[in-house]
């Protein structure tokens, strides 16, 4: 058996065991949730984000999936609500300032806060062997920036209890710094990104900056940037390291005001946003969104994940 069929083989061995896992129930001592808890799923009409939020009120979790499209969120969550599940939906626009201030008013006139945050909002133009970058300006806008609008949003809603705010976002092996394929190949950008100590927004938005300004003047294939998806990539690392920032500014946070953060990888699940070409099912895509959002133990924050298992940035 040659290297790729061994990996192969390992992945669908492990994608068997999350299987497994999901089957079994949480105790009564690790379930902190109830009825009462609030989780929010952004791009929660389809994909990743409905099976997450499928999964989340299965659990027990009352949930509101969000969606551009207000008509397409209203029949979302009528297939889940017929299941009997706890779900209600809001517009939202990640891109949209105002709709997100109208979201947030909502939220805190309604359910008073929340408890999770799921930012699965996201966009992908580039399928198979393409590597355009028409559209990067709206890659970077909603993977990017739409994830820190949410997280600013829902920082000051996150309400105040002894297991702690949960923030997940999605987010991409192809954004590694670190990676075997697909790697960031500007040495001086990557160290700056990897130096979790000395990692600030302004950093994080600069390099995001820095692709789009050689986007638009053409010099980006000489940039050192991840060759596969490269606008996706860009924004995905972008989300990373964002997610590591995050975590060491909430870290200070007192004991029941706690939030953690962290990001995971999906896979390359069979969705609209892979053109349906992926080899993961929905419900495993989601699995590791929802065992992060639910996670007994509080202190794990600031971390990468992929099939419930903690992986380098």
């Amino acid at each position: 058996m040659g290297h790729k069929e061994k990996s192969k083989d390992r992945k669908d061995k492990r994608l068997q065991e999350i299987s497994l896992l999901r089957t079994i129930p949480y105790s009564d001592h690790q379930r902190w949730w109830s009825k009462e808890t609030i989780a929010v799923v952004t791009g929660g009409n389809r994909g990743i984000g409905f099976e997450i939020s499928r999964q989340l009120a299965d659990h027990g979790v009352t949930v509101i999936l969000t969606s551009r499209d207000a008509s397409v969120g209203v029949e979302s969550i009528k297939v889940l609500q017929e299941g009997g599940l706890d779900v209600s939906c809001h517009q939202l626009d990640v891109l949209d300032s105002s709709s997100i201030t109208q979201f947030s008013e909502w939220l805190k006139e309604n359910y008073g806060g929340i408890d999770i945050l799921v930012n699965n909002a996201g966009v992908n133009f580039n399928f198979g062997s393409d590597n355009s970058v028409e559209n990067a300006q709206v890659v970077i806008d909603t993977n990017y920036y739409g994830t820190k609008r949410m997280i600013e949003a829902m920082i000051p809603l996150m309400k105040a209890t002894a297991a702690g705010g949960r923030i997940v976002n999605v987010s991409s092996r192809l954004g590694r710094l670190n990676g075997k394929r697909n790697r960031l190949e500007n040495d001086e950008l990557r160290e700056q990104l990897s130096d979790v100590e000395n990692l600030t927004e302004e950093l994080i938005d600069g390099v995001v900056t820095t692709f789009l300004q050689q986007v638009e003047d053409g010099t980006w294939k000489s940039g050192g940037w991840p060759q596969t998806f490269t606008d996706y990539s860009v924004s995905k690392m972008a989300v990373n390291a964002y997610t590591r920032f995050m975590a060491r500014k909430l870290c200070d946070r007192p004991e029941g005001e706690k939030i953690f953060i962290n990001c995971y990888c999906p896979g390359w699940v069979k969705t609209a946003l892979t053109g349906y070409a992926g080899s993961i099912i929905v419900e495993d895509g989601a699995d590791t969104g929802v065992w992060l959002s639910l996670i007994p133990e509080q202190a794990i924050t600031g971390k990468f994940f992929a099939e419930r298992r903690d992986i380098n940035f």
